[in-house]
């Protein structure tokens, strides 16, 4: 008869035991390690406990209770939503397809009422219904024409109105933007045909502009051209005026010169009366006349 060892009958029964330690070791490990999250750049963590909003998160490390405790990311960054093919009338009844995107992202301080009442799906269930609603109600605001010619007045005035309807929601509006307006190929012809007339009117009215402004060049030069003959006309007259004074002032001069030279041989005259007969004898060539007139004088020189 075989003899058994104290003890050995008990080993078997302590393998159980030790992979039972084992396996809670284990899960408590990874209990302990998944307590731990992070949160990256650009987000925010809304930590739910028992799947009530509890707390908010930034970004970096962060502890949470096991079990208990999950951790929804909202992203703070700067989102696009598309929305292609949006249709609207104009106030002048005219269809059109709207391919427009906005340009959002979450104000981070009210991540926990975003998610509490609206959950990660809020751009869905609050940006696009208030896109589309804000757009229609604004583009039908505006004729077709002036949604042509005043396009970004038109995208201001949607972005405003949109800003307007989600800021209270937690919703940042960053930019609105259009990318293309289909009318439809009537009116788009015919919208063609009213910007061509409108440009050839613009034209005529630079080519009248322009006729103006030379005419005015030619009648300002013509005008030019006339004050200066006028000027020379001036100073022509002006100098034969003092020409003609002049020659005026010389015979007024040689006349007086002259009166003075009468006046001074009179006066010589008058106190000298030889002196006539001094002037006869001096002006006389010593000539006799040739023929003798009955009764007539002789030349003489009574001398003394």
């Amino acid at each position: 008869m075989s003899m058994l060892k104290p003890g050995a009958a008990a080993a078997p029964s302590s393998v159980p035991r030790r992979i039972g330690i084992g396996a809670a070791i284990f899960a408590a490990v990874i209990i302990v390690l998944s307590s731990w999250y992070t949160i990256d750049e650009g987000e925010v963590g809304v930590v739910l406990r028992n799947g009530a909003v509890h707390d908010v998160a930034g970004p970096g490390l962060h502890f949470k209770l096991p079990i208990v405790d999950d951790v929804v990311t909202l992203s703070t960054r700067t989102e696009k939503l598309n929305l292609p093919d949006v249709a609207a009338y104009s106030q002048d009844i005219q269809a059109a397809f709207l391919n427009m995107s906005v340009n959002y992202r979450v104000n981070a301080g009210r991540a926990t009422e975003i998610y509490a009442r609206l959950g990660v799906n809020f751009a869905d269930r609050i940006l696009m219904p208030a896109l589309l609603d804000r757009t229609k109600a604004v583009f039908g605001r505006y004729n077709a024409p002036a949604i042509v010619g005043e396009r970004a007045k038109l995208v201001a005035d949607i972005t405003d109105s949109l800003r307007d309807a989600v800021t209270e929601e937690g919703i940042i509006i960053e930019s609105v933007q259009i990318e293309n307006i289909d009318f439809s190929d009537a009116f788009e012809q015919a919208i063609e045909q009213r910007m061509q007339a409108e440009v050839e009117v613009t034209r005529l009215r630079q080519n009248l502009e322009r006729e103006k402004v030379q005419a005015e060049i030619r009648r300002t030069a013509a005008q030019g051209q006339a004050d200066s003959t006028v000027v020379q006309a001036r100073a022509e007259a002006d100098s034969r005026a003092l020409q003609a004074k002049a020659e005026a002032d010389a015979l007024r001069l040689r006349g007086e010169a002259e009166a003075d030279s009468i006046r001074a041989k009179g006066l010589a005259m008058k106190e000298n009366p030889a002196l006539i007969e001094l002037m006869r004898a001096e002006r006389w060539d010593g000539r006799l006349p040739q023929t003798m007139v009955p009764g007539g004088a002789l030349p003489f020189i009574e001398m003394k």
